[in-house]
Formats: C-alpha cells, sequence, structure tokens
C-alpha cells in the first residue's frame, strides 16, 4: 500500500511503515499525505459541552427561525413531559425521535420550530410539595402551598431542560410553554368556556375512577390494569312473589315448590353489595329454574340456562333438575330482596350482560359502576354511593359504617354467611384497576363531578369521524384509538386538588344551572390569571363579578384535570403563540398516549373546532433490556440516559434511537450501546478520511464539473445521490433504522471496501493540482458535503463537528442550510467511460479478485496486494466492461498489475470466478517503487531516480501521469 500518518484515519488499516532512507525519506515528502485537525478520537462527553457552547454563543435556534423565515411551516407540537424528577430512557427517545424529525424537516426547507413544553399541574407535584411543607390549610395557606408547587415545578423544568438540551434537542428553551405560565392557565381556562359553548359540558353525580390515596377522580389515562386477588361469590337474592315470578316461565306450575327460590348473581366485588339497587339479566338469554339440594335442604336457583353446568360444577352439585325456563325480558320488573338489607330491587335488562363468566345475573349498583349507571338511567335507580373520599364507607352506612371498602369485604361474606345468602366463595387473581401513581387498587364511586360528555352534541361520532382524517404512524394506531374513543365513558375532568387550573364557574344553588353570563364571566377571570395566576381565582370575592347575585351562585374550587390542561394546548400554545399553527403536522408520543395526551387533544380539538388539532400522529414503543423485560432497578437492567452521555456521549444515544424500529419495543443494553459505538467509529473515520483528503481543497479554485471528473469519481457521486434521495424519503416517512442501515453500509462498503480504497494512489502519489487529484478531491467534497447533511438530524454533534473542518465558505452550522444539491446527474459517457451498471459489474470482478489475492496472502506469497498481479481471461460484456479500463484496470484492484485475455487462451490452473470468467493471481516478479510500492519493470530505469517506477518519475519531474477512469 502507501505511507500513511500513522493518526490517520486508515493507518489501522496499511501495513506498518518501512524504515526509509534518506531518499526515500525525500521522496515521502513527494507524496499529498492526507491531513486534517478533525479528531480520530470523538470524545464525546467532553466535546459535546463544548459545541452546545458554541451553538448558544451564536444563537443558533434563532438563526435557523430567521433563515427559514417564509418556508412552508411544518409543526411538530411538543406533548408535555410532567415536570416532576429526572428525565428517564423513555424522555430520551421521545425527545430525540423529535429532534431529529425537526432538523430533518429543516434541511428539507421547512420552517419547524420546536416548542418544549412541560405539564405543571397536579397530583405527583402536590404530593412532593406535601412532603416539604405540609397539606395546604395546616402549617402553610392554600396560596402558599400553591407558591410552593409552582417553584418545585420551576426547578423541575430547569432541571430537565438542561438533560434534554445535553442530548442535543434544539428548540425554544428559553421560553419554552408552561402549562403553569399565567397566560397558558389563563387560555385553558377559555378553552373550558367554548367547549361550554359548544354545549359538551355538564355536572352529574356519576361512578368515576377514585383513588383514595389521591382523594380525587381519576382520568382514563391514569388508570392502570394490574392482576389482583379478589373474593369470588355468588350470592342469592331471594324471589319476592313466587307465583308472579314463576308465572313468566315455561312449566312455572310444576316448579312450584322445592325449597327456597333466588336469582344467583356473581360479584368479585363484594364491598359495592351495600349500594345494590336492582340485577340485570340479559333479555335474550334463556333462564332456567334449576332444583339442587344444598346443605339446607332443596332449593331452588335460577340462573342462564348457558352456564348451568358450569355454575353446578362450581358449586359442586352433581344432581341438579330443570324445572322451568323463560327469557330475561320476561322477568323484567320482578322484585328481589336485597340480601342483608331490608329493600326489594327489581330485575331489569341490559345488553352487557354476557355469560362469559358468573350466573348471567349482574348485581348492579349504579353508584359504583358505568355500565351500571348507564342501566340504571333508564330505569331510574338511585345512584347510592356509601362510599367517602377516604376509601372508607360513610358513617350512616347500615352494618358496616366507617369500614374501609376493600377490608369489609370478609365482612361482607360473613354477613351474608350468617343470613344464608352466600351460596358459593372462591378467590380468583384477575386484572384489576389501580391508581398509576399509588399502585393501590381504586374505587369505582359516584361523586358530583363535572363532565365533557361522549354523546352530548355527538362529540363521539364527530371525533370518531376526525380520527379518520388523520394519518397514523404506525397504521395499527388508528384501530386503537378508535377502540378507545368508541368505548370510553364521558370524560370527568374535575378534580378535587389545590394545585391546578381551577374550575372557574359559578353554579346556582338551587338550579345546578350555571350562570347565564357564564362566557363573559370566564373571560374576566381569564384575564384576571394572566395577570396573577390561578390564585385570582381561588381568592376571588364572588362579588366583585356577580355584585348582589353572588348570594345565589356557589363558586366551584375544583381545578381542572391535568389531561384537559395538556389536551388544550393546541389551543393554549399552538393558537396563541407567534410561528406555531394548528392543526399541527404531528403529534409525537409513547403507545399509552393514545388513552392519554392524543385522545385528550383529540376530543377537546373537535369540541372547539370541529377537527381534531393534528394531520398526523406517530407512535413510539417503550425501552425495554435485550431479553424484552420491562426495565426496573430491582431487575438492575435500568439504563440511564444521563451515564449513557457522560460516557459515550449524546450522539451515541441518538444513534441508537435512529438504529431501533421504534414502532415496537425498543432493546437497550451495555452490549447494544457498544454495537453502536463501533458502528459509530465506523462513520466518523469515513468522515475524518474524507476531510484528512481535502486539506489543500478550496472548491472555489478546484472543484471540478462533473463532467469533467474522473469515471469512477462520477459513479461515486451518483451513487451518493441516489442514496440522498432514499435518505431523505426515509427521513419523510419517519424510518430512521433504514438511514442508518443505508449510511453505515455506504461508509463501511461503497466507500470503505471500494471507493476510498481505490482512490489513494491517487491522491497520494498524482501531482497536487492534477485532474486526476483534483476529481477525486471534487468527489470527496460533493460527498463529505452531503454525508455531514445526511447524519445531521441524528448525529447532531458530530455532523456540525464535521461541517466545521469542510473546507470552503459556509454557514455557521450545518443547521442553517439544507439537504446538499445535487450536482449534474451521472450520465452514460461517451469518452470509453463506464457507467452505473458497468462499475456494478467491475466492483463483482474486484471481489473475485479479493478472494484470489487473499489465498495468496493466507498462503505467505505476498504481503499486501501490490505485491501481486493478476490476470483475467473472459469474454463478452464482461471482457469489454473491464477493457474499457485499460492500464488502470490495476488501481481498482490494488495490483501492480491486471491483464486482460480471451477466455480460449486461459490455462488449465485459472480460477473459474464466474459466468465467463477466470482469473488467476500471482506474486509480482518486478522490483518494488519506493514511492508508490507497485511493482514495476521499469523500476530503476531512470539513472537520477533508481528506486522509482516511470510513473512516479513523470509524477515528481515531469507533466504528471494522466487518468480517465480511475
Amino acid at each position: 500500500m502507501y505511507p500513511a500518518r500513522e493518526d490517520s484515519p486508515i493507518a489501522t488499516r496499511l501495513p506498518k511503515q518501512r524504515i526509509l532512507s534518506p531518499s526515500m525519506a525525500d521522496y515521502k515528502n513527494t507524496l499529498n499525505l492526507p491531513r486534517t485537525d478533525f479528531p480520530m478520537k470523538a470524545n464525546l462527553a467532553e466535546r459535546e459541552p463544548l459545541r452546545l457552547r458554541h451553538w448558544e454563543a451564536i444563537d443558533l435556534y434563532r438563526r435557523m427561525r430567521a433563515v427559514g423565515e417564509g418556508r412552508p411551516k411544518f409543526i411538530l407540537h411538543d406533548g408535555p413531559p410532567y415536570a416532576n424528577g429526572s428525565i428517564h430512557l423513555g424522555h430520551a427517545v421521545n425527545k430525540v425521535l423529535k429532534d431529529i424529525i425537526v432538523k430533518a424537516k429543516t434541511l428539507s426547507g421547512y420552517d419547524a420550530p420546536y416548542v418544549p413544553g412541560w405539564d405543571c399541574h397536579g397530583l405527583p407535584i402536590e404530593l412532593q410539595v406535601e412532603k416539604e411543607v405540609g397539606k395546604p390549610g395546616g402549617k402553610v395557606t392554600p396560596r402558599q402551598f400553591r407558591d410552593a408547587c409552582r417553584r418545585y415545578a420551576a426547578k423541575q423544568v430547569a432541571t430537565q431542560s438542561r438533560d434534554f438540551q445535553r442530548l442535543g434537542v434544539l428548540g425554544d428553551w428559553v421560553t419554552p410553554y408552561l402549562t403553569m405560565d399565567f397566560r397558558v392557565e389563563a387560555d385553558i381556562l377559555r378553552s373550558l368556556g367554548r367547549i361550554i359553548a359548544a354545549g359538551h359540558v355538564h355536572a352529574g353525580f356519576k361512578p368515576v375512577h377514585w383513588c383514595a390515596d389521591c382523594r380525587s377522580a381519576l382520568a382514563e389515562a391514569e388508570v392502570e390494569y394490574q392482576d389482583r386477588t379478589s373474593p369470588a361469590i355468588d350470592v342469592r337474592f331471594s324471589v319476592v312473589d313466587e307465583a308472579a315470578f314463576l308465572a313468566r316461565f315455561q312449566g312455572g306450575t310444576e316448579a312450584q315448590e322445592g325449597g327456597s327460590l333466588a336469582v344467583v348473581i356473581w360479584t368479585t366485588t363484594p364491598w359495592t353489595l351495600p349500594a345494590n339497587q336492582a340485577v340485570a339479566l340479559h333479555p335474550d338469554l334463556d333462564y332456567v329454574v334449576a332444583l339442587t339440594n344444598s346443605h339446607d335442604g332443596p332449593e331452588r336457583i335460577v340462573v342462564a340456562e348457558a352456564l348451568l353446568d358450569q355454575v353446578m360444577a362450581r358449586y359442586g352439585r352433581e344432581h341438579y333438575t330443570v324445572l322451568a325456563r323463560t327469557t330475561g325480558a320476561a322477568l323484567e320488573g320482578l322484585p328481589l330482596r336485597h340480601p342483608f338489607y331490608a329493600r326489594e330491587v327489581p330485575i331489569i335488562l341490559g345488553e352487557h350482560v354476557t355469560i362469559d363468566a358468573g350466573t348471567g345475573a349482574v348485581h348492579t349498583a349504579p353508584g359504583h359502576g358505568q355500565e351500571d349507571y348507564a342501566v340504571g338511567l333508564r330505569y331510574g335507580l338511585p345512584v347510592h354511593n356509601p362510599v367517602g373520599g377516604h376509601g372508607r364507607f360513610l358513617p350512616d352506612t347500615e352494618i358496616f359504617a366507617g369500614e374501609p371498602v376493600f377490608e369489609a369485604n370478609a365482612h361482607v361474606l360473613a354477613v351474608l354467611h350468617e343470613r344464608g345468602m352466600l351460596l358459593h366463595n372462591e378467590t380468583i387473581r384477575h386484572s384489576y384497576p389501580h391508581c398509576w401513581r399509588h399502585k393501590t387498587p381504586i374505587l369505582f364511586r359516584a361523586t358530583p363531578q363535572w363532565f365533557i360528555g361522549m354523546e352530548q352534541g355527538g362529540l363521539r361520532r364527530q371525533a370518531l369521524s376526525a380520527i379518520q382524517q388523520v394519518s397514523w404512524h404506525p397504521d395499527w394506531g388508528e384501530a386503537r384509538i378508535v377502540g378507545m374513543v368508541d368505548n370510553r365513558p364521558d370524560w370527568c375532568i374535575s378534580r378535587q386538588r389545590t394545585w391546578g387550573v381551577p374550575l372557574a364557574l359559578f353554579v346556582h344553588k338551587s338550579t345546578g344551572a350555571l350562570h347565564s353570563r357564564t362566557q363573559e364571566l370566564i373571560e374576566e377571570v381569564a384575564q384576571r390569571i394572566e395577570k396573577e395566576g390561578v390564585d385570582a381565582w381561588f381568592e376571588l370575592d364572588p362579588t366583585e363579578l356577580l355584585g348582589a347575585e353572588a348570594e345565589d351562585y356557589h363558586k366551584l374550587h375544583d381545578t381542572l384535570d391535568v389531561w384537559f390542561d395538556s389536551g388544550v394546548t393546541h389551543a393554549a400554545v399552538l393558537e396563541r403563540r407567534e410561528g406555531l399553527t394548528v392543526p399541527a403536522d404531528l403529534y409525537l408520543e409513547g403507545s399509552d398516549q393514545h388513552r392519554g395526551w392524543f385522545q385528550s387533544s383529540l376530543l377537546t380539538g373537535v369540541a372547539m373546532r370541529g377537527e381534531a388539532p393534528y394531520r398526523g400522529v406517530l407512535t413510539h414503543g417503550f425501552t425495554v433490556d435485550e431479553q424484552g423485560r420491562k426495565m426496573a432497578k430491582s431487575l438492575g437492567n435500568v439504563v440511564d440516559p444521563q451515564q449513557v452521555v457522560g460516557s459515550l456521549g449524546a450522539d451515541i444515544l441518538r444513534l441508537w434511537v435512529a438504529s431501533t424500529d421504534y414502532r415496537g419495543e425498543m432493546s437497550i443494553s451495555n452490549e447494544v450501546l457498544k454495537r453502536m459505538a463501533d458502528s459509530y467509529r465506523r462513520i466518523r473515520n469515513t468522515a475524518r478520511f474524507l476531510l484528512a483528503n481535502l486539506s489543500d481543497f478550496d472548491p472555489r479554485r478546484d472543484l471540478l464539473p462533473v463532467s469533467e471528473m474522473l469515471s469512477l469519481d462520477r459513479w461515486i457521486v451518483e451513487r451518493a445521490f441516489q442514496l440522498q434521495d432514499e435518505v431523505r424519503v426515509a427521513y419523510d416517512s419517519y424510518q430512521f433504522h433504514l438511514i442508518y442501515q443505508k449510511v453505515h453500509n455506504f461508509c463501511a462498503v461503497d466507500l470503505g471496501a471500494q471507493y476510498l480504497d481505490i482512490i489513494k494512489d491517487r491522491q497520494y502519489t498524482t501531482q497536487a493540482a492534477s485532474r486526476p487529484r483534483r476529481s477525486a478531491q471534487s468527489a470527496v467534497y460533493h460527498i463529505a458535503e452531503a454525508l455531514a447533511r445526511w447524519l445531521a438530524p441524528i448525529l447532531s454533534f458530530t455532523a456540525d463537528e464535521i461541517w466545521h473542518y469542510l473546507p470552503g465558505d459556509r454557514p455557521d452550522s450545518v443547521f442553517l442550510t439544507t439537504w446538499y444539491p445535487r450536482p449534474v446527474s451521472f450520465h452514460k459517457t461517451t469518452d470509453a467511460g463506464l457507467d452505473l451498471t458497468g462499475w456494478e459489474q467491475v466492483f463483482a470482478v474486484r471481489e473475485a479478485v479479493a478472494k484470489a489475492l487473499e489465498g495468496l496472502r493466507t498462503a505467505g506469497a505476498i504481503g499486501s496486494s501490490l505485491d501481486a498481479e493478476v490476470m483475467l481471461w473472459c469474454e463478452g460484456e464482461i471482457r469489454e466492461t473491464l477493457h474499457r479500463l485499460g492500464d488502470e484496470l490495476r488501481f481498482v484492484f490494488i495490483t501492480s498489475a491486471a491483464t486482460l485475455a480471451p477466455a480460449m487462451e486461459r490455462p488449465a490452473d485459472a480460477l473459474e470466478a464466474g459466468t465467463g470468467l477466470w482469473l488467476k493471481a500471482m506474486p509480482s516478479p518486478h522490483p518494488k517503487c519506493g514511492r508508490c510500492w507497485h511493482h514495476r519493470i521499469d523500476v530503476g530505469a531512470h539513472a537520477s531516480h533508481p528506486e522509482l517506477c516511470g510513473r512516479c518519475v513523470t509524477n515528481i519531474e515531469g507533466p504528471g501521469e494522466e487518468r480517465r477512469h480511475a
């Protein structure tokens, strides 16, 4: 090969330099050896913060906005992370994906602002502040408590912001949006007013998800399902009037005798039985009266016929007889006795009753379940809730007063057993809703709350229609959110908290109606909140706004659900902030947000404007370890993004994000990151080699038109810009893992294993300003310019570092430019050069030659490939292609000679290397040139340079060699 600086990116791939004689040392000075200050060792952990300071010094984000002024807009709206705790790997994935998209869109010629945001209200912050200052109303006033919450949230925002910026995420970090900003708080309230005006808000006493630890209603997205062991019981509800009851059955007269008669229900929540108001049957199911024997003698039980055998097996009853049967519809309205209270409850009908489990008869407590509530409305059942906010039965609850509800299960079972109403009892393991904060089981509890109605004003129908107008990535996201919207209950938007945007409404004490001037009053309160924050409402004397009317109205003290806060940022941020627009082009969050932010934004957007607030939604999966396990400290498999950045650098983490198909689970471990670091080094070393060969290149002076470049150089430029087209498509379709694969492969194969290997001879040995060398440098320059841009959205620090080492005038950052414009396209030449297909044929032959050379090297016959010569015998198209290269074929193979001959002249020991191709490699018998290391017959032919070949003498003293192809 050729001498190389020991610190050059190719040094590790070259044989060790021999000690040169004085004359040979002089020849070394005639070589164009690569030079660059671009470091081989990245030292990202130390170097990246310096680049961050540079970006800050040049005010990069503001300059990007100035450069983008007047371009088409692309708005990616940031879903606000919660301002509590350090960022984790999921945060890092989310922010890096957003940053990749925004930067790629900027390179594509869009004005793509990125305004980061934070969700700042709500219970988690309250809980943290309670630990520090106590509960509001105790040692601190509510206002002091809210002030402490605001300070705490601001501190968390500052910490998270610093960590996000360290990841290389560019955005408006100076003025992000915060839901606790006074103006944003005011606009959240204004959004509520708009939804009220559209007729979607109502008050109601309905069952909601309730956490006794939070002492508050929970949003759908705040509920997670975990396995729980519960009692599963079968309970008798005795028939009040047996004659009237049996008269509804076919064969009812034969069922007049046989012991007690009861409809049997099955439930896994015994604690809800005190609130029972009915028993529901399915109208179309068949029900039977079955005679069986219990420990106390014969009894008659009523269950769904389809479940009869299963039920009797559960009770351990082998002998039973069907006495009569009827449909559920025939039993509607008949009274049953509550199993332990002195009241009668009716049989009602409901489509929600199934035969998946149980008995086909469902205990109904409208105060404790959404389906129970819905069916209860049709029948006018009382919505009775005997459970307080602390999770205990209220003091006036008969039998169970004051007991914690889950602990009361055992007492309920004891009472049922004592009264002979407990038919069967077992425990089961099943999925049960839990509070996502406290990890404790939740209650279904009817409370006075405010709701956005799903049917009211046709919101559900409109939302389902709006979903169809959105582009979902991956496409399964559409079916997922459709299922959730189609089945979700009304949205409870009220919370019983201290720290949040107030539900700033006045409600008439007698009628419960909102004030007739509600819209006007909301605006007056919003204007005050803009100046003073949410305390403007909580400390407001109603007479200031209502005058004498204040005595007739109740001022609400609830706060809005934090999912409402973030859900209306399309109005509070996108509508209000200069440079942003609604609908956004893209929302991007984790897959859990189909039930969270994607849905809350959809519902409020449709309620306010009749359309979704986004044109596209992109979803990413969750992070797991290499074994697919969820990350947990107890497993020791947690990967801390701060530690990765502090040791390997942010670009390694960013490369992992881009290389992973984020649509599913994203696997990471120290071993995965090590592989990413290896891939990064390949890309970095390629960039360093490109830069090192541009050390004396001035594009204004030395850049050749494509038409004047050598054939091989035109080939690599065209190949690079084919790749750029593929890269741009992949960025536009959010398939970042394809970009990683394609660019890495280009660096490793097209450049590293092919093009750059071949041009080293030309770069080092030809005259510095010669056409052969400037042609290669022109190609290298085009590739380096393009490569810096391809890498910029992903390897942001490295790409900008490359940018600053590129020759020629340029903006202060790669992020202030667009994709590199394609030079004049490669085309079939008329000068005996090769087209793209021709070069593909040549490289296929080159691969066969390399295998033969490796055989010689393994046998010890040669050291480097330049110690060898190769002969090829071929015919037809392949011979024609290789023949075009003439003597330059040896430069493609990196051998000292390459000879073509007709296939019919091949010797018997020639190796078949493909259809119509045979070859033979052998050590060169000629002396070695001390400058280019080629073995040539003319070494020593020039008396003044006895150690050189004729080509090198021409390059040192003569006009320089000519090259046409390689």
